[in-house]
């Protein structure tokens, strides 16, 4: 059996963390940042929404469905959710679908936001709706317009057995040189398969393999300029069924 995002080693158990300048967790198993150093919260506005043509899309779009590889902190879910508040039409529906196998805790999500005020609000919210000991499907009603789904456990698995389909994906599993299945073939092919035509993809990878998986699956992929000086990132479009 392919497990998509297990570290070696580690099998079901829980992935440690360290932390580092206070509040900044770092993933032991897959020695790996949860996010960019330079700014998080500012990479995930340049890479995710802007790669994905958001929040432009929003203003044509009733119903938005948001796919992510690699909830983490859920830093990204927040800031979505906070631009998402700020475009959104009335009436109009966000769902935040993310896959994880190492779900945090309430505390460890609070200490890792903490540093961003301008998600204050957004970090209040999940934290004190997020479960203490999260696992099968998390479901969340974030307000009466967004809501939050985190599949706890192995992402391609479970994203075989999913029947939904998605407008964007947030490819943000830990570097593809410290987690290479999170990237494989095999869950590219199923991230595009979940796409809707027209629907798109970002990452802020612009590693060779994980260009050639996507393509091979499917997708028209192109290069961007990256985040914080990195050279490149990697977007593209499911054009066709």
């Amino acid at each position: 059996m392919t497990h998509s995002n297990y570290p070696p080693g580690t099998g079901d158990a829980q992935a440690p963390l360290a932390w580092h300048d206070g509040d900044m967790p770092f993933s032991t198993a897959f020695g790996d940042h949860f996010y960019c150093q330079t700014d998080g919260r500012l990479e995930c506005g340049h890479v995710f929404l802007a790669g994905n043509g958001l929040p432009e899309r929003w203003r044509d779009a009733d119903d938005f469905t948001i796919g992510e590889l690699g909830f983490g902190t859920g830093l990204n879910a927040c800031e979505t959710w906070r631009q998402w508040k700020e475009h959104r039409g009335p009436g109009t529906q966000l769902h935040f679908v993310s896959f994880e196998l190492f779900p945090m805790q309430p505390e460890q999500i609070d200490r890792a936001l903490s540093r961003w005020p301008e998600i204050h609000a957004e970090r209040q919210t999940l934290v004190g709706r997020w479960p203490e000991a999260p696992t099968g499907i998390v479901s969340i009603e974030l307000d009466d317009q967004t809501r939050l789904t985190v599949v706890c456990g192995d992402a391609f698995e479970n994203l075989t057995v999913s029947t939904l389909t998605f407008d964007a994906w947030f490819l943000d599993g830990f570097a593809p040189s410290r987690n290479s299945a999170m990237w494989s073939a095999e869950l590219m092919q199923r991230v595009h398969d979940t796409t809707r035509v027209g629907g798109s993809f970002a990452t802020y990878s612009a590693a060779g393999f994980v260009r050639r998986n996507l393509i091979a699956a499917g997708f028209d992929v192109k290069r961007r300029p990256g985040f914080a000086g990195k050279r490149e990132m990697l977007c593209g479009v499911r054009r066709s069924a």
